[in-house]
């Protein structure tokens, strides 16, 4: 059996607890099991532990087998110096501490039971490891867990945020700028747009803002979608301001072919996404302002809910004409930006400027989105997980990714509460 397993029943108390006492019989009283260590040194830090009438406060260490210690050479390491107990599965050797002294022992026993069911779940080829099962667990303390499972979902975005502040010297303007970029890219095209905006510097978009044309022949030019023959006129009119402005800002373009336009919908092609951007961009001045003042997610959608300029009704590319349609950012497109680009952005923003009521709004806002739909979250309502909002399905698109795709059910919160229903089933606890 692994020692994380050990670990798991440790911290939850999960053992057989009616006679608790060392090898040698003095008894024991754990106060409290001490905070788990997932780093170097002992397994757990400060805790407090009567044995055999003296209160103890330390560290614990614990091993599959007692012979461990010495294998791993702890009782040369003075880093397990303060252990003042060793809780091991199989007492197959007597121990000493590294001041040289016997060291207090406790023999761990448990519900086989439990041991069974981890077993299971790690071996399991089910689309999570707990399967339907899952969507049997106690709601209320399902989303406790998952609280903190999308806090570490939002942390791990705003890192993407925080890298950007460092690239630009901590400019908040250029970072937001890059992100809304990339955002816009919807998966398929995320990379290219993000080049565009390192291309494409945030102070040439802010000069030229006064000029709907000049926005989208700086956003088209640096996307290398204006060399060659012009198809049309407003084609020729965006290469003419670009030619100029490449000049003016000493601009390198990219190469068109990064873009990728096959099995996309017309409405989702790089050319319609970029004159929505230039839109938004030649609309709001002010979007990190607007983001951080707004009061409802209709805010929002009326902020980002932008449709492309005229020539874009009748064109989903340069010179192919089409049916009349509106090219708008719909609600489905702006709740996807909400979720992936404002939400993180007040979260990083909040967490920079230690403004946790800003952090707490951006979850509000997920509470106040519908759930999203993707090949995740079709998986997960297939186990019969109620997915009431996009609170909840971030949050398991972070479960999914990282606790169910590793097998990490000990530090899983739906895993902690199966197996502690497990031990409910079936009390008994010793081997």
């Amino acid at each position: 059996m692994k020692e994380d397993f050990l670990h798991f029943l440790w911290e939850y108390g999960l053992f057989d607890q009616s006679q608790l006492a060392t090898t040698t019989g003095e008894n024991i009283e754990i106060l409290t099991p001490g905070q788990h260590n997932t780093d170097a040194g002992p397994d757990f830090f400060n805790a407090k532990i009567k044995i055999g009438g003296t209160l103890w406060a330390g560290n614990v260490e614990i091993h599959t087998r007692a012979s461990d210690w010495q294998r791993h050479r702890h009782n040369e390491d003075k880093a397990y110096n303060n252990v003042i107990l060793h809780v091991v599965k199989e007492n197959d050797k007597p121990v000493l501490s590294t001041g040289g002294l016997p060291l207090a022992t406790f023999v761990m026993r448990y519900n086989p039971q439990l041991e069974a069911r981890y077993a299971a779940l790690q071996q399991s080829v089910e689309w999570v490891p707990c399967g339907k099962d899952a969507a049997q667990a106690d709601l209320f303390r399902v989303k406790h867990f998952l609280s903190r499972v999308l806090v570490e979902r939002l942390e791990r975005k705003a890192q993407q945020l925080y890298e950007a502040l460092n690239a630009t010297h901590n400019n908040w303007h250029e970072a937001f700028y890059r992100l809304l970029f990339r955002t816009f890219g919807f998966g398929v095209n995320a990379a290219p747009f993000e080049w565009l905006a390192k291309a494409t510097p945030f102070a040439a978009i802010g000069k030229q803002r006064h000029s709907l044309l000049q926005v989208e022949a700086l956003l088209f030019g640096q996307a290398g979608m204006l060399a060659g023959e012009a198809k049309d006129d407003y084609q020729r009119a965006l290469q003419k301001e670009y030619a100029f402005l490449q000049i003016k800002f000493s601009l390198q373009p990219l190469e068109a072919h990064v873009w990728k336009f096959l099995r996309l919908r017309p409405s989702n092609f790089p050319t319609v996404r970029i004159a929505q951007l230039a839109m938004l961009l030649f609309r709001s001045a002010d979007l990190i302002d607007k983001m951080l003042a707004f009061h409802t997610a209709d805010d929002l959608y009326k902020l980002f809910g932008v449709q492309a300029s005229a020539y874009w009704e009748e064109h989903f590319t340069f010179g192919n004409i089409s049916r009349k349609i509106p090219k708008t950012i719909g609600t489905t497109s702006v709740q996807r930006m909400i979720t992936n680009l404002v939400v993180p952005f007040l979260f990083a923003y909040g967490r920079r400027q230690t403004n946790e009521a800003l952090c707490e709004k951006a979850i509000e806002l997920l509470e106040t989105l519908p759930p999203e739909k993707n090949h995740i979250t079709n998986g997960w309502e297939e186990t019969g997980m109620k997915l009431g909002s996009a609170f909840y399905t971030q949050a398991l698109i972070q479960l999914k990714t990282d606790y169910c795709n590793n097998r990490q059910c000990l530090k899983c919160g739906i895993g902690v509460i199966l197996l502690q229903k497990e031990l409910h089933m079936n009390p008994k606890t010793k081997q």
